[in-house]
């Protein structure tokens, strides 16, 4: 009688990258939904004069939610692997953290208002200074090197 192999389970940042991923398409889509997304009349292909907020919070326009709508697709397609994941997770981490960056120079600094193509507002900056360090944390800390029986931190992988 042949035993059925169980299916792997799937490793903890892959399925991390997968629900992050997953959830960035969800936004992407939503972001044309009218009612979900108020002002809808008022979305703009970029700019900061897009009116539209999803969920009335987040300022949105039409190449922001294609942005999340790509951001998602890569990361579903990354997710296959542990390096993908890891990569996705963690590079995605810092573009979210360099885009928290962005959007505090835009809303706060001297910077002229036309160079906000990605209309970002304060509800904005501190999702995506959440997100920078959430991606950046579930990439480092989910890895199969990570935690306690990866061995010593300052041992190089290639010796023993």
């Amino acid at each position: 009688m042949a035993r059925e192999a169980r299916p792997r389970p799937r490793p903890p940042v892959r399925l991390a990258a997968t629900v992050v991923a997953g959830v960035f398409v969800l936004v992407g889509v939503l972001g044309f939904v009218p009612g979900i997304t108020t002002g809808y009349a008022e979305l703009t292909f970029s700019g900061h004069t897009s009116g539209a907020r999803l969920l009335g919070i987040f300022q949105v326009s039409v190449l922001h939610n294609l942005v999340h709508l790509v951001f998602g697709l890569v990361g579903l397609f990354l997710a296959r692997s542990v390096a993908g994941a890891r990569g996705y997770l963690a590079v995605g981490g810092a573009v979210y953290l360099a885009l928290w960056i962005y959007g505090l120079v835009v809303e706060h600094g001297n910077a002229d208002r036309t160079v906000n193509v990605l209309p970002v507002n304060g509800a904005d900056n501190w999702l995506h200074l959440l997100l920078g360090f959430g991606m950046l944390v579930l990439g480092l800390l989910l890895s199969p090197r990570a935690g306690a029986s990866a061995g010593r931190l300052d041992q190089p992988i290639d010796r023993p």
